[in-house]
């Protein structure tokens, strides 16, 4: 069983400079994080973290995994784990067959596992397309090259359902999205929570929120988790802004 996603103290600066400043969060098994904030407050930079990017340096607190320190761990190793990051503005691979990226990447990810037979990835290809509704003709371009704002996020969907990983964060998986396509992400993402299942997601907006329905909703500014509560912060939060929790911290 997947454990517990821990930050604690957790400290973080880009170039030299700080950017979070004592981050302390527990995502348990099974639960659905929404992480909320105003620009600028650092919801990425904690994505891009807890995913080991080597452009963010921990400078003082720790991230454990099933209750293992994994500050010093790369990407990979952190994959191989069973994290998996989304990104905000998903890069092109300019020549990389998106359905052979996939069959790479989740291989990579499961390694030292035995490889699965070509029929059974195949077969969890088409699953994971069809739940976000990405054609034939998409898994045949390079990755993300050519893709509308809403086929990157979609494709960022279909990379977790192929992946199955134990703890996805996902960094605005809403945005650039219409009505539609924010309805087949949201179906996707629901399909595939269960009890040992971790989701930490980074939104602006509650109306992604309305669908999967999060177990907690934390408010980030400046650095660090100012406000937490259910689901009902995040409709406060559309109604009111972040102006009032500003004026309080001043």
């Amino acid at each position: 069983m997947f454990g517990k996603l821990e930050m604690t103290n957790l400290h973080v600066s880009i170039d030299g400079q700080p950017i979070l400043k004592g981050v302390n969060l527990t995502v348990e098994p099974g639960e659905l994080h929404a992480l909320m904030g105003p620009n600028g407050s650092g919801k990425s930079t904690l994505a891009m973290t807890l995913m080991g990017h080597p452009r963010y340096k921990i400078t003082g607190g720790e991230i454990r995994l099933n209750g293992e320190v994994i500050n010093a761990w790369t990407p990979e190793k952190r994959a191989q784990a069973g994290m998996f990051l989304s990104f905000q503005y998903p890069s092109e691979v300019s020549g990389v067959p998106f359905a052979q990226f996939l069959r790479t990447a989740f291989h990579a990810a499961r390694q030292p596992k035995q490889p699965v037979p070509f029929a059974t990835f195949q077969e969890r290809l088409t699953t994971g397309a069809s739940a976000v509704k990405f054609g034939d003709a998409l898994l045949e371009r390079s990755v993300n090259e050519g893709f509308s704002g809403g086929e990157k996020k979609r494709a960022e969907v279909f990379q977790l359902r192929v992946l199955e990983p134990e703890l996805a964060i996902l960094d605005e998986p809403d945005s650039g999205l219409d009505i539609d396509a924010l309805k087949t992400v949201a179906s996707a993402l629901q399909q595939y929570r269960n009890a040992q299942r971790g989701f930490l997601v980074v939104t602006h907006y509650q109306r992604i929120l309305q669908y999967l329905k999060p177990d907690r909703v934390h408010v980030f500014m400046d650095g660090r988790v100012v406000r937490s509560g259910g689901p009902e912060l995040a409709v406060q939060l559309e109604a009111q802004g972040y102006e009032p929790l500003m004026r309080e911290r001043v």
